[in-house]
């Protein structure tokens, strides 16, 4: 290995310690608590070291949360590959989110506090659009969902597209939070899957029903 590659090891290495220290500081006490220095020491690194990757805590912050979007962006590209019906794909839209989440607590807290607490976090303008832009690509597959399932004839066509896409948003968000941080741990994943499934149930037989009656 020559000399410029270790650098470039050492770099994104030191890089990943000083995300995965913030992200463990940010889930334990929130955004405003947490400071450089803090991170550094979580990290085992000076300030001066954080200082040399990110210009703020608020930048590691926004990356953290763009690095997880991403990710999760990457799983959901090929939903519609597979030719199934629109509430098969909902339901496959959902385990996904809840999988992404149950194998990453600390995601779904930094989320939720960056959803609830923007105005906070003194985040720029350019940083605030990137992550709002990375976010709304999930949220766009969920109105892509309802459209293709107009088209295939699953779903009514007087669904409105940007109402039932926030519906189900709040949905699968509300059920995880209300369960992911309380109760059994034993029983955590059990409880959030059959709550969302039985849920997305309700919700596409109540769809169903409706485009039963506008066929008839």
């Amino acid at each position: 290995m020559g000399l410029a590659e270790r650098r470039k090891r050492e770099k994104e290495s030191r890089k990943a310690a000083i995300l995965k220290a913030a992200r463990k500081l940010f889930f334990e006490k929130g955004f405003k608590p947490v400071t450089v220095e803090s991170i550094a020491r979580k990290a085992e690194l000076s300030k001066g070291s954080v200082y040399l990757y990110y210009n703020s805590k608020e930048e590691i912050y926004a990356q953290i949360l763009l690095n997880d979007i991403e990710k999760f962006n990457r799983k959901i590209e090929n939903l519609f590959n597979y030719g199934d019906h629109a509430p098969e794909i909902l339901y496959k839209l959902s385990n996904i989110y809840i999988d992404f989440f149950l194998h990453d607590t600390e995601l779904f807290r930094i989320l939720v506090t960056y959803m609830l607490h923007t105005e906070d976090m003194n985040l720029s303008e350019e940083v605030n659009h990137h992550i709002v832009k990375m976010t709304n690509v999930a949220i766009t597959i969920i109105e892509k969902i309802f459209q293709y399932g107009i088209e295939k004839g699953d779903f009514p066509p007087t669904v409105n597209l940007r109402q039932n896409r926030n519906a189900i948003w709040g949905l699968l968000n509300g059920i995880i939070a209300l369960h992911l941080f309380t109760g059994d741990v034993a029983t955590r994943e059990e409880r959030i899957r059959s709550t969302v499934k039985a849920t997305l149930e309700m919700y596409v037989r109540g769809l169903s029903d409706v485009n039963t009656r506008a066929k008839a």
